[in-house]
C-alpha cells in the first residue's frame, strides 16, 4: 500500500501495542521510522523492529530535525511536551486511526467503516454490529478500542470495518469518514483529559464527519444535539427505546422494529438481547441500525444477536449463594456506566470508588438511593461517594476500605456480604477508574471475582459461574 507516507521521516510517539502497529504499517510503506517511549521497557519490546530500519530512541521531548508527521498513541495529551513541540515546529500530529484511515484510502480497494462512540457502550455495540455482520456472511471485524488496531484490521484487508472511537482517538483524527457512525451517549468523563464536557462532546462530534447515514441516540440529548450538527447531506437515523416513529429504529411489543430501513420490520426479540437491561437494548439497536445501514437482511440482526457473547466485566454473573447473587461490572468505569448497572437491580449491595477523573456522583446517588442495601466504598475518591450518600442515602449503611490492590477488593466483598440477604444483589459498579488500586478495570474485575470465590468458599450451597 505504498503511497503518500513513502520516503517520510515519521515519528511515533507511543511503544504500546497501538505505537507498534503504526511502526510496522509505516516501514511497510517506505517511511522512515524513529519510536519514542518514555518507558525503555515497552521499547525494548519491539527490538524486532530495529531490523526493518526502525530508530528507537528513549524519551524525547521534541521530534527530530526533518520530521515530516507525528503519529500519536491515543493516550497522550495534546500538552504532551513532544506533541507540543510538534505542533509548534508545524509539523502534523496525527493517531492511529487516522494513519489507517490514510492508509486503507490509498489501498485503492478502501474498507467500508461503520464508527461507534459514546462515553458507554462502545465495546459491546461494536461487539454486537460484529456478530451481526458475521451472521450475515459480511468479512468485518471489530477494532479500535475495542483492542484491535484499527492500522491491523486495515492491513489485513477486511471488508467492513466495526470501529469503536474513544474521544481520545477521535481527537487525534482529522479526516476520518465513515460510511455510518453513532454517538451512542455522552455524559461527564476523561474530563481530566479534555478539560470540559463541551470539550469531550466536542471530540466524540468528529465521528460524525463525512458520514453517508448519521445515527442518533433520541434518548439521549448530548447524541441528538451532536448529530443535529453533522452534515445536512447525511441521511439521518435515530435509535429509542419507546416505540419507533419514521425513521427510527425502536422497542414494540418486546420486538426490535426498524422503521428507518424498512416499514416496521421486526429485527430481534428483546429476548435476543443479552445481558438484559435497558442500556444493552440501545446498544442493540444501535448496532443494529449500523449493519441495516449497509443492507444486512432483517433475519441477520436476530442471529448475530443470539450471537454474540458479552465482554468480560460488564454485568458478568459471578457467584450464587444463599440467594444473593454477585455481579462484576468493572467496566462502569464513569457515573453514567454504574447509573445503567444500579437500574438492572432493585436490591443492591453496591461496591463503588477508584478515581472520578473530575466526574460528579451526585446525580448517580440521588437516582440510586431506594435500591441500596449499602454500600462499600473502596478507592481514592471514596470521600466524594460518602459526602454523595450522607447527602441522598443517610439511611444506607456505608463502610471504607482503606486498604488497597486484590486485598482491599476482598476486604470489600467481605463487608458487603455482611450486608447481603436472599435477593440482594452485590454489585462491583466502580463509577470510576480503576488505577489508584488496580493494573486496570479487568485487573479490578478479577480480583472482585477471586475475592467472591474466597469469601464463599466454606458456603456449601455456593454456585460459581466463570468471571
Amino acid at each position: 500500500m505504498a503511497g503518500r507516507f513513502e520516503g517520510l521521516n515519521v515519528l511515533v510517539a507511543g511503544a504500546g501495542v497501538s505505537g507498534r502497529s503504526a511502526a510496522e504499517a509505516l516501514l511497510e510503506v517506505g517511511a522512515a521510522v524513529t519510536v519514542t517511549d518514555a518507558s525503555a521497557d515497552r521499547l525494548a519490546a519491539l527490538a524486532s523492529l530495529q531490523a526493518q530500519g526502525a530508530e528507537l530512541v528513549d524519551g524525547l521531548a521534541e521530534p527530530p530535525t526533518g520530521t515530516d508527521l507525528v503519529v500519536t498513541s491515543p493516550g497522550w495529551r495534546p500538552d504532551a511536551p513532544l506533541l507540543a513541540a510538534a505542533v509548534a515546529a508545524g509539523v502534523e500530529v496525527i493517531g492511529e486511526v487516522e494513519l489507517a484511515w490514510r492508509l486503507d484510502q490509498d489501498s485503492g480497494t478502501p474498507a467500508t467503516w461503520l464508527a461507534v462512540t459514546g462515553t458507554n457502550g462502545k465495546t459491546t455495540t461494536v461487539s454486537m454490529l460484529a456478530s451481526v455482520l458475521h451472521a450475515a456472511g459480511v468479512d468485518a471485524v471489530a477494532c479500535g478500542n475495542v483492542g484491535l488496531p484499527v492500522v491491523d484490521a486495515v492491513r489485513a484487508g477486511h471488508r467492513v470495518l466495526a470501529v469503536e472511537l474513544s474521544s481520545f482517538q477521535l481527537h487525534w483524527s482529522d479526516s476520518v469518514a465513515a460510511f455510518a457512525a453513532v454517538v451512542l451517549n455522552l455524559a461527564a468523563d476523561h474530563l481530566d483529559w479534555h478539560g470540559s464536557l463541551t470539550a469531550y462532546g466536542a471530540a466524540k462530534a468528529k465521528v460524525y464527519t463525512g458520514n453517508s447515514v448519521v445515527v442518533a441516540n433520541a434518548d439521549d440529548e448530548w447524541s441528538v444535539r451532536l448529530a443535529a450538527a453533522a452534515a445536512a447531506d447525511a441521511e439521518r437515523v435515530s435509535i429509542t427505546l419507546d416505540e419507533p416513529q419514521d425513521g427510527q429504529l425502536g422497542v414494540d411489543d418486546a420486538a426490535l422494529v426498524d422503521r428507518a430501513f424498512g416499514d416496521r420490520v421486526v429485527l430481534a426479540t428483546l429476548a435476543d438481547v443479552h445481558p438484559a437491561g435497558p442500556h444493552n437494548v440501545a446498544n442493540a439497536l444501535a448496532a443494529a441500525a449500523l449493519a441495516r445501514a449497509i443492507g444486512v437482511r432483517p433475519t441477520a440482526v436476530a442471529d448475530g444477536l443470539r450471537a454474540f457473547q458479552p465482554g468480560a466485566h460488564r454485568s458478568v454473573p459471578v457467584a450464587e449463594a444463599a440467594g444473593v447473587s454477585y455481579v462484576d461490572d468493572s467496566k462502569a468505569t464513569n457515573p453514567h456506566a454504574a447509573a445503567a448497572a444500579l437500574r438492572a437491580h432493585s436490591r443492591v449491595v453496591w461496591i463503588a470508588g477508584g478515581l472520578l477523573k473530575g466526574a460528579e456522583v451526585e446525580e448517580l446517588v440521588a437516582a440510586n438511593a431506594a435500591r441500596l442495601q449499602a454500600v462499600v466504598l473502596i478507592g481514592r475518591d471514596r470521600d466524594q461517594f460518602a459526602t454523595a450518600l450522607a447527602r441522598h442515602a443517610p439511611d444506607v449503611p456505608v463502610r471504607e476500605v482503606t486498604t488497597g490492590d486484590d486485598a482491599g477488593m476482598q476486604d470489600a466483598v467481605r463487608m458487603a456480604n455482611e450486608f447481603a440477604r436472599p435477593g440482594s444483589v452485590v454489585l462491583l459498579a466502580p463509577a470510576a477508574a480503576s488505577m489508584d488500586m488496580f493494573t486496570d478495570y479487568a485487573h479490578r474485575g478479577r480480583a472482585f471475582a477471586d475475592a467472591v470465590r474466597a469469601v464463599l468458599a466454606d458456603t456449601p450451597a455456593a454456585s460459581t459461574h466463570g468471571g
